[in-house]
């Protein structure tokens, strides 16, 4: 899923959420099948529906409100916001900054797409688009090929379109959808394995709040329902 590369230090903050008696739930709202918003301008997908569901069998009241990718942890650390759920990965860096439930999903393939004729393309010499803090970025970084990375996952795939990248490198089950529904742009067949599952962002400091979301996370796996959410919306392996 999407990984972010943490480049800032973390915020200290001493008042934890303490069980307040509304949990407010942070996204993106841009990144479909995962997060977005629908005609009506409501927060919509996958983790819509699934943190409405934590949010009952925790038995907390919840509102949700978005937040840009880049900032979505140093506003969560300032208190903004309780919970980030957006499909984050999990990752050592960002264990470091904040705290995580355990995975809603499984770590899901990343996938490079390109324009349609172009499926012969060497991406270990190419120019990668990828949006900014996430971990394919420093996939592509760590890889050496050249790098241009971009606020939003729509510009990445403008920036093939037009030209100034020879390829994205995204989440599969963000791109495949859209490769789909264009004659103009191709999956490649080359996958990168990148992450290890999604989860809830938390602050360090609200143990109690991650308890309670962990539990409810179980439950759903024990009963088939989480089984049931990924398979609706198509966002990776089953459990």
């Amino acid at each position: 899923m999407k990984n972010l590369i943490l480049t800032t230090a973390a915020l200290a903050l001493s008042a934890g959420f303490a069980m307040a008696d509304t949990v407010r739930l942070g996204t993106e709202g841009a990144y479909p099948p995962f997060n977005f918003l629908n005609d009506a301008g409501e927060i919509d997908g996958f983790e819509r529906e699934l943190g409405d569901e934590l949010c009952a069998r925790a038995e907390l009241t919840c509102e949700w409100v978005t937040n840009d990718w880049d900032s979505i942890i140093p506003n969560l650390v300032s208190g903004n916001y309780d919970v980030i759920i957006a499909g984050m990965s999990i990752t050592p860096e960002r264990d470091e900054v904040i705290d995580f439930t355990q995975n809603y999903t499984q770590p899901d393939p990343s996938a490079y797409m390109v324009l349609t004729g172009n499926e012969g393309l060497d991406v270990t010499g190419a120019v990668i688009a990828a949006q900014t803090n996430t971990i394919q970025a420093g996939f592509v970084a760590e890889m050496g090929a050249p790098l241009v990375e971009f606020a939003t996952p729509d510009e990445t795939i403008s920036a093939v379109r037009t030209g100034e990248a020879d390829a994205v490198l995204a989440d599969k089950s963000y791109l495949a959808p859209i490769a789909e529904e264009n004659a103009d742009l191709t999956l490649l067949e080359r996958d990168e394995l990148i992450g290890g599952g999604v989860g809830m962002g938390l602050r360090e400091s609200d143990g109690e709040l991650r308890e309670k979301f962990d539990a409810a996370i179980q439950s759903m796996k024990d009963d088939g329902s989480l089984n049931t959410l990924i398979e609706k919306w198509e966002v990776g392996e089953t459990f």
